[in-house]
């Protein structure tokens, strides 16, 4: 008997089983499909119901505002559990988690009461700030403009992940002076297309392809006071795919246990009676499983720097006078090419425990690298070491990503160094 779902660490925190334990029915259910689905491509919208339904969307909203008011550690041990069962799930709350630190560091008004609120209440955010123009990453063709008491979009986005999913679709573009802003578009609104139309060979359920919007009509509430961010972004979303890398490898480790302990074939040269009994074959499993332990552990490990992060924020900390923000970002960036590697030789190396039958479509095994391999081309791992390797040798700090301004506390922002 394999003793699979144990050895993994413990939580993030003392209550992190209490959290954990009504999610983890949902997850079982979600992982027990995840093949049929990978085979079928069949999109989750059940699937992301029931999460939205048990709160999931809400994880670290306020519980005055219906939230679980999760720290970022716990957020992240979530996401690898949830990550083994299915990471396409993952990636499409990713936009929601990342639209919800935007609130949490804003500061006090209704517009971020009325949408915590929301939050709180099961609504669903999208992603719709990437764009397949000839714009770098960061920048936008899309155009919000004026429009008598209102707004008109109209523009293209591409790997807008979760908003097949999802109630709106937290957007980024330019105004008439080219300056950025960003708003939060219903995605039922006239005007609004979503198309399934990512072809992928990893991460295909997600729901990251086209968006397209011709003149929506925006009110003046959809508009964000402010398009800043909060301090550690880059290492936020990054860290989301590190989760998903995460429960990739668990997944993978006990899918390989399983297959192991019921294979009766052997090798010619094998060294037991069964492969169960083969130590050459046991010491891939063993291979595999402390990848995916030292993976995890190194995402929770990060998750306590972005909480540091958040906390020097939202107690008003002047960004110019503290180095969390800075040190989120090294951190995330110096694990980038350790988790990713971790997980690209897991699901790799798994096979050769394994005999030919172990490709057949049936076990779905390499569904595990596709969206390993997926997740990892987002942001190349090469970026993240040259970062890194500067930090390291003349202490200079990463070029910022997307808008250069984040959220202070004081309704005010700071220039991103």
């Amino acid at each position: 008997m394999t003793r699979i779902d144990e050895g993994w660490g413990r939580g993030p925190s003392a209550r992190y089983e209490e959290i954990a334990g009504p999610f983890r029915a949902i997850f079982r259910e979600i992982g027990q499909a995840a093949i049929e689905r990978d085979q079928q491509r069949r999109l989750p919208f059940e699937e992301v119901r029931w999460l939205r339904d048990a709160g999931f969307g809400a994880l670290r909203i306020p519980s005055t505002h219906g939230g679980l008011e999760l720290t970022l550690p716990e957020l992240f041990g979530l996401l690898i559990e949830l990550s083994a069962a299915d990471p396409n799930i993952t990636n499409i709350f990713r936009s929601q988690l990342g639209f919800t630190e935007d609130l949490l560091n804003a500061p006090q008004g209704d517009w971020r009461d009325e949408w915590l609120t929301r939050l709180g209440r099961g609504e669903m955010i999208g992603s719709g700030f990437s764009e397949l123009s000839t714009v770098k990453v960061g920048d936008h063709s899309t155009t919000i403009l004026n429009d008598g008491n209102g707004y008109r979009l109209n523009g293209q986005k591409f790997y807008t992940t979760g908003s097949i999913y999802a109630d709106w679709i937290n957007l980024a573009a330019v105004d008439g002076s080219g300056s950025p802003i960003a708003a939060l578009v219903p995605t039922r609104a006239p005007g609004v297309d979503i198309l399934d139309d990512w072809d992928g060979f990893g991460q295909a359920m997600s729901g990251s392809g086209t968006a397209r919007f011709k003149d929506v009509r925006l009110e003046p509430d959809h508009i964000k006071p402010d398009a800043a961010r909060f301090p550690y972004t880059p290492a936020f979303f990054q860290l989301v795919h590190l989760a998903s890398l995460a429960g990739i490898g668990r997944a993978a480790a006990s899918e390989l246990a399983q297959h192991v302990g019921a294979r009766a074939r052997i090798y010619p040269r094998g060294n037991g009676a069964t492969s169960a009994d083969d130590p050459q074959v046991l010491e891939v499993v063993g291979r595999v499983r402390g990848r995916a332990y030292s993976a995890g552990a190194i995402v929770l490990n990060v998750a306590e720097a972005l909480q540091r992060s958040f906390e020097a924020n939202v107690s008003g900390i002047d960004p110019e006078q503290t180095n969390l923000h800075l040190l989120a970002d090294i951190e995330t960036s110096q694990s980038v090419t350790v988790v990713s590697t971790l997980i690209l030789e897991a699901t790799t190396i798994l096979f050769d425990a394994l005999g030919a039958s172990a490709a057949k479509r049936a076990t779905a095994l390499d569904r595990h690298w596709r969206n390993a391999r997926t997740i990892t081309s987002h942001n190349p791992r090469i970026y993240h070491d040259r970062v890194v390797g500067e930090y390291a040798v003349s202490g200079k700090k990463p070029a910022a990503v997307g808008y250069r301004k984040i959220i202070t506390p004081f309704g005010t922002t700071s220039e991103v160094a």
